[in-house]
């Protein structure tokens, strides 16, 4: 192999990586839930904390070289962080967890429709267009698992579609800096804002009570599951999960990255196989086999 055929394989395992962080952090997400901590509380916390790590790390410069760039990052940070998170996990409130995840996952689809429509280098071949499809119908079967009833709850569908273009707009938006800033410079700058915007969605959880927004169960991280699940929350999903992606978009390219996020419901579903003893189908494995045979095909350079 070439060098540069060792970069893309390299990149290729990045993506791999992140979406193994960001597929078991449903599991991690879930403990903390029945530790006594709101959703809200939980990625409030995450994105604070990744902030203040990456700060550590850099620090050197603190802004933008112009406003135009300081209001891309923070778009970035508002969709990528905030309201994707709030519109997710308001939507697991209220829709069935299959919904949720059938809809948050379309946003590949919406990313490689947009992205073809604002970049023509993002513009897919047939083949690829072809293996997204099938990577898309693999990712409905693993997260239906068996199960083909899905009921319909239009508020939390809706919510449920809105984190999916959020992630959609973040994916396609932090492109435009990729070759301006450092990964960490971005990925910092993106945490501050979605740590500054959570508040507000905090504040409201809490009723505009400003004694309720603070009350957060801090002495539940003296159990060492707390503990454990909210540093894999923190360091693997939110501070390596970032880093990594928007890295790798700038590599492989949005549209082609993004089709790696149909594989977290597959990732979940092994995490809960695992940690939760749920059981796994043959329709879910039929699922993976498609995800896997779609996503090497999307892969393919296009014309091949």
């Amino acid at each position: 192999m070439t060098p540069s055929r060792n970069n893309i394989a390299l990149w290729h395992i990045l993506a791999i990586a992140t979406i193994a962080f960001w597929g078991t952090s449903f599991v991690s997400t879930k403990v903390l839930l029945n530790h006594g901590f709101s959703a809200v509380q939980i990625f409030t916390l995450r994105f604070a904390v990744t902030y203040l790590i990456l700060l550590a790390a850099s620090h050197k410069q603190f802004r933008c070289q112009n406003w135009k760039h300081e209001i891309i990052l923070f778009v970035c940070g508002i969709t990528g962080c905030t309201l994707y998170f709030w519109a997710e996990n308001t939507a697991l409130s209220l829709s069935p967890s299959s919904n949720v995840s059938l809809i948050v996952c379309t946003n590949p689809l919406l990313t490689m429709i947009f992205g073809g429509i604002l970049y023509k280098a993002e513009r897919l071949g047939k083949r690829q267009v072809v293996g997204c499809l099938i990577t898309f119908v693999g990712m409905v079967l693993v997260v239906l698992n068996g199960k083909f009833i899905l009921k319909l709850s239009p508020v939390g569908d809706m919510l449920a579609f809105t984190s999916s273009v959020m992630w959609a707009v973040y994916s396609l938006v932090v492109r435009r800096l990729n070759g301006v800033y450092s990964t960490l410079f971005i990925t910092r700058k993106m945490f501050f804002y979605g740590a500054l915007m959570s508040l507000p969605a905090l504040f409201f959880e809490a009723g505009g009570d400003i004694h309720k927004t603070l009350d957060i169960p801090w002495q539940n991280f003296a159990e060492p599951v707390v503990l454990f699940n909210f540093v894999c929350l923190t360091v693997f999903s939110s501070l390596l999960g970032y880093l990594a992606w928007n890295k790798v978009l700038k590599q492989l390219g949005t549209v082609l990255a993004s089709n790696y996020i149909y594989a977290i419901p597959l990732v979940t579903i092994i995490t809960a196989v695992i940690a939760l003893g749920e059981r796994i189908t043959p329709v879910a494995i039929a699922g993976a086999v498609a995800i896997v045979a779609g996503m090497v095909m999307a892969e393919m350079k296009r014309g091949s």
